[in-house]
């Protein structure tokens, strides 16, 4: 039986501190499923087919790695991929804070499936989506904090 992860997300945009978290996982599954996840409530900064196409062309030479969306819960997605195990990425103290409740949560919807928490590089770690949209909505160049094939 295959080893599939699933690293959730909403992934606006995909980041450096993700491509890190995905690099980290690789040599554990043998296939990671990056799903990103479909708020109908929020309305996203960039749109949904823009998130795909930009983590597609990341890793459009790697076999292991499939781009999806999904608009459910979590544990429904991952038990609909035939995933056991989900993939999250840990920052700081506040993230795990928020992580663990998560993981909670998702252990009461469906035991079978484990959360593996990596921690992203310290270089990395003070990149998020947030504020790259925040950079990026006053004009900034956010490049630096982006996959080498992500042009904002």
């Amino acid at each position: 039986m295959l080893k599939t992860a699933v690293f959730p997300g909403s992934f606006s945009p995909f980041t450096l501190g993700h491509q890190a978290i995905i690099q980290q996982a690789l040599p554990l599954f043998d296939k990671i499923i990056i799903a990103i996840g479909i708020n109908t409530e929020k309305k996203e900064y960039f749109n949904l087919d823009k998130r795909k196409k930009w983590i597609e062309a990341v890793y459009n030479n790697n076999d292991k790695i499939k781009v999806l969306s999904y608009n459910k819960l979590t544990t429904d997605f991952c038990k609909e991929q035939k995933a056991n195990y989900i993939i999250r990425g840990i920052r700081d103290a506040n993230d795990f804070q928020y992580e663990k409740k998560i993981y909670h949560m998702n252990k009461e919807l469906n035991k079978k499936i484990e959360t593996i928490f990596f921690i992203t590089p310290i270089e990395l770690s003070h990149i998020s989506s947030s504020l790259i949209r925040e950079i990026h909505k006053n004009g900034g160049n956010v490049n630096m904090f982006l996959p080498k094939k992500i042009k904002l």
